[in-house]
């Protein structure tokens, strides 16, 4: 009998944040898949969990290139399929851990239809995402009464950032940090410089809560979540 495949959100840093769910399956795995996104880096989600680890459980580091660089990409990501299937086929229960929730800009959603459509069950177990926890963090509230909320990530929608500020009453900015200088030369153009809140490393010892606008010009953790109050942020 071949094994089941659980995707698994572990949250965005605090260990005491994953589901009992989570904890639960992580503890009753076979196998557990612990993507990063470099060989050799590490894996933020593997140390968020690895108090829940079984000793008898498998740990697989797999390398996972980023998205947009397809050719090695493509590569990489055939070759981790293919041990996951392996696993899978020879009846062991395999769970793969992803940051924030499993449905949200994850690596998991990449795999999903590949395992799926080789015939094993998947199931998907919701984990809180880096923007839930940073509002939670700082206070924030995402989106009271009828305001519209959007969230966006910013590497690839620079040039949206203006008309989704005109649009929409709240902002959540992901993947901001290598264009942190045009979005705060947005912020203020738009008289929104003090309507925000960024939060790096949410959930994790360094976690820093940022308001200044001079501090998102100088230089944003990779780790970063933004929330834009378009309406203010006591409203």
């Amino acid at each position: 009998m071949k094994g089941i495949f659980y995707g698994i959100g572990v949250g965005p840093g605090d260990s005491k944040l994953l589901t009992i769910k989570a904890v639960e399956t992580i503890k009753s795995v076979d196998v557990l898949i612990c993507p990063e996104g470099k060989r050799g880096k590490g894996s933020v989600a593997l140390e968020i969990v690895k108090e829940y680890i079984s000793d008898d459980t498998e740990i697989l580091e797999l390398t996972f290139p980023m998205v947009y660089q397809e050719v090695e990409m493509k590569k990489e990501w055939e070759k981790n399929i293919e041990i996951i299937h392996e696993k899978l086929n020879n009846g062991k229960n395999v769970g793969f851990i992803t940051l924030g929730d499993p449905m949200l800009y994850s690596t998991y959603m990449y795999i999903l239809p590949e395992i799926k459509d080789k015939g094993i069950i998947v199931e998907t177990i919701p984990g809180i995402t880096s923007f839930c926890a940073s509002a939670s963090s700082s206070n924030t509230p995402l989106a009271m009464g009828d305001e519209t909320l959007v969230i966006f990530p910013l590497r690839k929608n620079g040039e949206k950032i203006e008309k989704l500020m005109n649009e929409f009453d709240n902002l959540v900015v992901m993947k901001l940090s290598a264009h942190n200088e045009k979005l705060a030369k947005e912020l203020e153009k738009k008289g929104l410089d003090k309507n925000f809140v960024l939060v790096s490393k949410c959930g994790t010892k360094e976690e820093e809560i940022i308001r200044d606008i001079d501090s998102v010009k100088s230089g944003v953790p990779y780790l970063s979540t933004m929330i834009i109050k378009g309406r203010g942020l006591n409203e």
